[in-house]
């Protein structure tokens, strides 16, 4: 998918429409973020990952300031705590794949290892998974959670919201996301009726006005 030639922003852009392609982006959901030389590139808002180009990339820097570019994803918060997190992060993939998204709305037996070792691969290549707790997605408080995660976490859910790989590049990252979804498949395959949890009427409450709001701030 990517190669030493290839330009980090059309890597990026090929990154999504390669998981789009394997469903695992449905709608405008999922956001990825690259480390480069220039700063951090990131997909923008509302583009759906199936129709990503190159050229609708946003490049931020290490605050998160665009430099060139449109609006970047909402996530932005969550990406540039993972960047600052994990131990070598390059590159991370946000995604509101189906069993992701399914598995971050149980309850674990284990918070800070929702995935289940059925297979060698996962093990290897995700290690121990942790499911932090809910908050509104693109807010700080999504990227707070960030901070109590292990330095060399490899992927993590979000409770009610859906995954996020880590790579050293942008192949590492993909190649993680996609083992998480397959593995959050099997372990409903093998483990059906897991104990499901919902939101809270509190945080649909807190969804439903900020909404709003957004809504009232683009009239």
């Amino acid at each position: 998918m990517t190669g030493p030639r290839t330009d980090p922003a059309d890597a990026l852009a090929a990154a999504g429409r390669h998981l789009a392609t394997l469903g695992l982006s449905p709608g405008t959901s999922g956001n990825l973020s690259l480390r480069t030389t220039d700063g951090i590139l990131a997909t923008p808002t509302g583009c759906p990952l199936a129709a990503l180009e190159a050229s609708a990339l946003s490049l931020m820097d290490s605050g998160g300031r665009v430099r060139t570019g449109p609006p970047p994803t909402k996530e932005v918060p969550l990406h540039l705590a993972v960047h600052h997190r994990i131990s070598g992060a390059a590159a991370v993939v946000h995604l509101h794949s189906t069993y992701a998204v399914a598995l971050a709305c149980t309850e674990p037996d284990d918070p800070d290892d929702a995935l289940i070792p059925f297979t060698p691969y996962a093990v290897m290549r995700l290690g121990r998974v942790p499911l932090l707790p809910y908050a509104h997605p693109g807010t700080p408080e999504l990227a707070d959670g960030v901070g109590n995660l292990p330095e060399d976490t490899a992927a993590f859910l979000l409770a009610q919201h859906g995954s996020v790989a880590v790579g050293r590049d942008l192949d590492e990252a993909v190649g993680r996301a996609v083992e998480l979804e397959e593995a959050c498949r099997l372990q409903f395959a093998l483990r059906p009726a897991p104990r499901v949890r919902t939101l809270t009427p509190a945080q649909r409450a807190g969804l439903t006005a900020r909404t709003r709001r957004n809504a009232e701030d683009t009239v």
